[in-house]
């Protein structure tokens, strides 16, 4: 009896390789994360090797069997050459695909996941956007779209719409006047009038100009800390890829 197929759009946020020349993927469709076997991938004869490279986004063909779904045919997309050329874009690129497979679940709607990946892969290799940037846009607003969106409208104690010396508190996920809370709140990263104007603009902006601003310099290095400790406190773990990643950045801050 025929495998029953299905044609699926996705990309691959993990590849393991397993015995002989096969490959275990964490694929990332529109419609969740999903488990594939390659069989052969590793194989110079095979046909699918493409589509099993690491952030390689592809047309899939899938079938199934025992549970499992394999992969049968493949036709790449894109491949996010600008990315893989630079070790340093390369680890950051890797950074959002574990920071994804652990957001994104099996089984539950994920195309506004999807899309705000290849959005941000696009925007660190062919718009060249600052990485520091996308990082911490993409961070937020993975958070805001597994459900987890900061308040970030007004001040959460007084209810000022422009905080005072405003900060995040990663623990309850709010902002507020750096004066106010204190000894409620928990652990509070410091913000400043404009990185607290990038974050509002990437949680509550069209997701099609989510890269579509400035910030440089302390603004951007608050914004930053604060999404990336946001980020752990939600998720409750660390990632391996972004140590690497930020172990790049140390020769240049130290220079």
């Amino acid at each position: 009896m025929a495998r029953e197929r299905t044609v699926v759009k996705g990309i691959v946020l993990r590849a393991v390789d397993t015995k002989e020349s096969d490959k275990i993927l964490t694929i990332l469709t529109p419609h969740g994360k999903l488990p594939v076997v390659a069989k052969g991938a590793r194989s110079r004869k095979s046909r699918v090797t493409a589509c099993t490279q690491l952030l390689a986004y592809s047309e899939l063909t899938l079938s199934e069997s025992r549970g499992w779904q394999y992969l049968s045919e493949g036709s790449t997309i894109e491949l996010f050459q600008g990315v893989r050329q630079d070790i340093e874009l390369l680890s950051l690129a890797s950074y959002f695909a574990e920071l994804t497979e652990a957001a994104a679940l099996e089984g539950v709607e994920s195309g506004e996941i999807l899309s705000l990946l290849l959005n941000a892969l696009y925007a660190l290799g062919n718009l060249k956007k600052n990485p520091a940037l996308v990082k911490a846009a993409f961070e937020l607003k993975l958070m805001s779209l597994i459900g987890f969106e900061p308040l970030a409208d007004a001040c959460a104690y007084c209810g000022n719409p422009e905080p005072e010396e405003p900060v995040l508190d990663v623990r309850e996920g709010v902002v507020c006047c750096g004066k106010c809370g204190k000894g409620e709140r928990g652990l509070s990263m410091p913000l400043s009038k404009g990185a607290l104007a990038a974050m509002r603009w990437v949680l509550y902006g069209e997701a099609k100009r989510l890269y579509s601003f400035s910030l440089a310099g302390p603004d951007l290095k608050k914004l930053g800390d604060a999404s990336e400790t946001y980020v752990h406190a939600m998720l409750e773990r660390g990632f391996k890829t972004l140590d690497f990643y930020k172990g790049l950045q140390l020769p240049e801050a130290d220079g």
